[in-house]
């Protein structure tokens, strides 16, 4: 009988602890493992150094220990031998299309894992999602870290009947929106979980974009250009880019 991948049979938490030890050092926040994937010099440099370089400084104090894992493929764990709050199980052969993850990310005492599937993986969706998992850090689990001064500008939006928003998952936050809720005094379940998505996604766009040329995705739902810049702005003051980097093409 063939010896059994010791990585087959590992969910991520128990895929983080087992490695642990063996973390590579990436700056004061950040540390990495690669894991039965072969990375040359410049794949290293696009999913590790230059994703961390552009992170604005501000950003990068708030954040905790950050464990980043790239893996050949993950697959979701929910069997009977594991659950959700394990993460997906690590995997050296792709699982099928509907079993696949392209990320997985946990909380822990000491901070933060991040899990990234390598093989058959553009880099400019392994930065979207390496962004995002830092803005759903910053973020905070309810929301509570945002800065008012977003929300005060999603409610200037809203009062304006501004349409559209930065991504998928937002706009459909939007969309579940009922006016008591627009109107309320106090924020209510609804506007806090809009506010939070809404949050999460523009400072992904916002890092990533610092980070890499991208452009934002047109459509009926994208958020008027003019509304986009304006939130931008607000966290181009709130946490400025790297020295070199740039925000708008002026910056340049």
């Amino acid at each position: 009988m063939p010896a059994q991948n010791p990585l087959q049979s590992l969910n991520l938490g128990q895929f983080a602890d087992r490695f642990r030890n063996e973390m590579i050092p990436l700056g004061s926040r950040f540390c990495y493992f690669c894991a039965s994937v072969a990375l040359s010099e410049e794949d290293l440099r696009e999913y590790l150094d230059e994703p961390v370089a552009a992170l604005p400084p501000v950003i990068a104090a708030r954040l905790p220990e950050i464990r980043i894992l790239l893996v050949p493929y993950l697959e979701r764990g929910e069997t009977a031998r594991t659950t959700q709050a394990d993460g997906p199980m690590v995997s050296t052969e792709k699982p099928q299309d509907s079993r696949a993850v392209a990320f997985g990310s946990l909380l822990t005492g000491a901070g933060a894992v991040f899990a990234f599937a390598v093989k058959d993986t553009e880099v400019a969706d392994y930065h979207y999602r390496f962004y995002r998992g830092i803005a759903e850090l910053l973020a905070g689990k309810t929301g509570k870290d945002i800065p008012p001064g977003y929300a005060q500008l999603l409610a200037e939006e809203l009062a304006k009947g501004a349409h559209g928003e930065v991504d998928e998952d937002s706009w459909q936050r939007k969309l579940e929106l009922e006016d008591k809720d627009k109107k309320a005094l106090r924020p209510t379940k609804a506007m806090k979980a809009y506010i939070r998505q809404s949050f999460v996604d523009t400072l992904t766009l916002y890092m990533h974009g610092v980070c890499c040329d991208i452009d934002v995705e047109t459509g009926p739902r994208q958020l008027p250009s003019n509304l986009l810049r304006r939130r931008l702005k607000l966290f181009k003051d709130l946490y400025p880019p790297p020295v070199g980097y740039a925000v708008f093409p002026e910056d340049l």
